[in-house]
């Protein structure tokens, strides 16, 4: 894929997934949380995860200044809502904090651990502290964002994620968007304890783009021999 993307001169499947989660600028401490796990490496588990925060935003007034980033960028969203500026809601954090304080609590079960991208806050002088409100008769026409909400469920242990998509480019875009999204399952999952589930990605509108300049159709006869080949040796 990465292959054709580069003839197609379109991004790379790691770049598209970097815009959901930056693995890169993620220096992983090799522990994983757990209930009464010692406050040294607990510190030293925050300490990595603050660092991931505090190097993405560092580089946010940069990044804005491309104008497909002018209303934030995925993980600005999430971690500095709603992605504008620095010192926003850190919505990651907050779902890290609520599941370790479950499994704390002996609880493997809870399904309030959604992540908003979609809608533009509106904040007046009126507005609650830390609240978000929204104007019945918003109905802004909004290219950014595709990725409008995720859902994780913790059932059993088990982190479940669930993504949806009004509008997904199939080639350009689609695995790099799997891809970011495992990333950011692995990180929830290593900062609050858990094991990853589910991943299910719903798209509203689901473009093929049969006439990419990757030329899919004819990736997909590239691939398949590839697969059938390692489908036989797995059988044997």
């Amino acid at each position: 894929l990465d292959r054709a993307l580069d003839r197609a001169n379109s991004p790379s499947a790691d770049t598209v997934a970097q815009t959901i989660f930056p693995k890169s600028l993620y220096r992983d401490p090799g522990e994983n949380w757990y209930p009464g796990m010692p406050q040294s490496l607990e510190r030293k588990l925050d300490a990595a995860a603050n660092d991931l925060y505090d190097r993405y935003l560092s580089m946010l007034p940069i990044l804005l200044t491309d104008r497909a980033n002018s209303r934030g960028t995925y993980f600005s969203r999430m971690i500095s809502w709603p992605g504008k500026e620095i010192g926003g809601v850190n919505q990651i954090n907050r779902r890290i904090q609520r599941i370790r304080n479950e499994l704390s609590n002996q609880r493997s079960t809870h399904n309030t651990l959604d992540i908003d991208l979609s809608a533009d806050c509106i904040m007046d002088a009126d507005s609650p502290q830390g609240t978000q409100i929204y104007a019945a008769t918003d109905d802004r026409i909004r290219g950014f964002p595709c990725l409008v909400h995720v859902d994780f469920t913790l059932l059993g242990g088990l982190l479940h994620c669930l993504a949806v998509y009004r509008h997904h480019y199939f080639v350009e875009k689609t695995y790099g968007n799997y891809l970011g999204l495992s990333w950011l399952i692995q990180f929830l999952c290593q900062q609050s304890g858990v094991k990853p589930g589910e991943l299910v990605v719903h798209s509203t509108l689901a473009d093929a783009q049969t006439s990419h300049k990757a030329r899919p159709r004819d990736l997909v006869m590239e691939i398949l021999p590839e697969l059938a080949a390692d489908t036989a040796e797995s059988m044997w």
